[in-house]
């Protein structure tokens, strides 16, 4: 729940002073004033637009990260690599810099792979507990012939085994 809130339960519900709900919030009276003069339920911070240092290299580094994405693992050059090169370009900026654009990029790029051009996301492992398995042999349990169900949640728990006497196949 927002401060605001809070301050607003305090002194509209409760019909607490300013002083006391100072003294329980810590924040000054001056700023509790405001906040219950002003009468909105959150404040709004604005943050300014601002241009990062990588941003008029973004178009470069992006075509040399698609030219290094079809290459294979050992042919690629490494973001320090990158750095050097556009540090001879006029880049002022940090390692870290180049290394976080090139990690969002290959996220958004992984992203466009899975969901445009290929159909839906199919994740290939699941935690403990997320999908089933079902195995459907034929058992033979004391001379019956009987369609048995196995089921396994998680590689932690043990099989369950059900015997369905009268059944001749699998069956759902």
């Amino acid at each position: 729940m927002g401060l605001l809130n809070i301050i607003r339960r305090m002194a509209l519900r409760q019909k607490l002073p300013l002083r006391e709900i100072a003294r329980r919030t810590g924040m000054s009276r001056n700023t509790i004033k405001k906040y219950l003069n002003a009468g909105t339920i959150e404040p709004q911070f604005t943050t300014p637009e601002r241009q990062r240092k990588i941003d008029p290299f973004a178009d470069k580094l992006t075509g040399w990260l698609k030219v290094e994405a079809g290459k294979s693992r050992k042919q690629r050059r490494t973001c320090k690599q990158l750095h050097a090169d556009l540090v001879v370009l006029g880049f002022t900026g940090s390692c870290g810099r180049v290394a976080t654009s090139a990690r969002d990029w290959r996220a958004d790029r992984q992203r466009d792979q899975q969901t445009t051009r290929r159909g839906t996301f199919v994740p290939l492992s699941f935690r403990p507990g997320e999908a089933f398995q079902f195995d459907w042999p034929i058992p033979v349990i004391l001379g019956f012939c009987c369609a048995g169900r196995r089921a396994h949640q998680a590689p932690s728990r043990p099989y369950q085994a059900v015997a369905q006497p009268g059944l001749s196949g699998p069956r759902l």
